[in-house]
């Protein structure tokens, strides 16, 4: 059994036998609170086996992310739809992921008692020139949560904080996420923020290690149960490779879908359900 698979469906069997059954905001769920997993991306790309996964759609909408967009028309242009119930008329999200990592507000306070907007922080630009300049440093971080802008996005970002870490010649990812759609919302998140620590290695010249992934609160929706049972009744397969164009001189803000593919994804067929929002 491969390892990204294994780990996945333990917490869901976790989720099913012990889980804490909840009426929320959009829903019943069956949660826990606290849970962590650790991939070594060395050993294949962690794209889930027990059923089919849209890569297409985690790679569109990183490669969205790092362009620091928060309309939906990039998204459109290439096919995916995976954040249309949640825009505006317009296509607008407010300041979401790509608003924050690229392009956090910066205040000057003067002494008279104004606050003026000064600018914006690039963070994943200073921790890309961080990882190069002091490789062994400790504030290799971005965060997505600003208490400040919250009311104003679409959506609360739930994967809300990264930290980087270079250890003998290998990049790691550790990321935090406050709540956890885990038969929907986790394969993707998993496999974004593998590519993204495959993608941010590449720029900066050095192999992937380990990507650890904490979790807040986790939830299995009472109307997927029926399906993370069939999911657990699969036997996981090989895990596929992640394939970067070699020939590419492009740097990580600049990559187009095409730039990047999977190889050897075999996985079971997906199996649908009802998102919940």
């Amino acid at each position: 059994m491969n390892d990204v698979d294994r780990q996945y469906l333990r917490v869901m069997k976790r989720l099913l036998g012990e889980g804490v059954y909840r009426e929320g905001r959009n829903g019943a769920t069956y949660g826990l609170f606290g849970e962590q997993l650790r991939f070594d991306l060395s050993k294949g790309f962690p794209l889930l086996t027990t059923k089919k996964v849209h890569f297409h759609s985690i790679l569109v909408e990183l490669l969205w992310f790092l362009r620091g967009e928060t309309n939906i028309k990039f998204l459109h242009d290439h096919g995916v739809t995976i954040w249309d119930e949640w825009a505006d008329k317009d296509g607008n999200l407010g300041p979401v992921y790509g608003k924050q990592w690229r392009s956090w507000p910066s205040y000057k306070h003067y002494p008279a008692g104004e606050v003026w907007q000064v600018g914006a922080i690039d963070q994943l630009k200073n921790v890309i020139e961080g990882l190069k300049r002091d490789p062994h440093g400790r504030r290799h971080i971005v965060t997505a949560w600003n208490p400040s802008e919250i009311e104003d996005m679409a959506l609360p970002p739930c994967h809300c904080l990264f930290q980087f870490h270079v250890a003998e010649g290998k990049l790691s990812c550790h990321l935090y996420q406050r709540s956890a759609d885990w038969f929907f919302g986790t394969p993707f998140n998993i496999a974004s923020y593998a590519l993204l620590t495959h993608l941010i290695a590449r720029e900066i010249g050095l192999k992937v290690g380990d990507f650890i992934h904490t979790f807040g609160d986790l939830h299995l929706y009472a109307n997927h149960v029926a399906q993370a049972n069939e999911q657990l009744g699969r036997n996981p397969r090989e895990l596929p490779d992640l394939l970067i164009n070699p020939y590419l001189e492009k740097g990580i803000f600049d990559l187009e879908p095409g730039d990047i593919a999977l190889v050897g994804y075999d996985p079971h067929r997906a199996i649908k359900a009802e998102v919940s929002k």
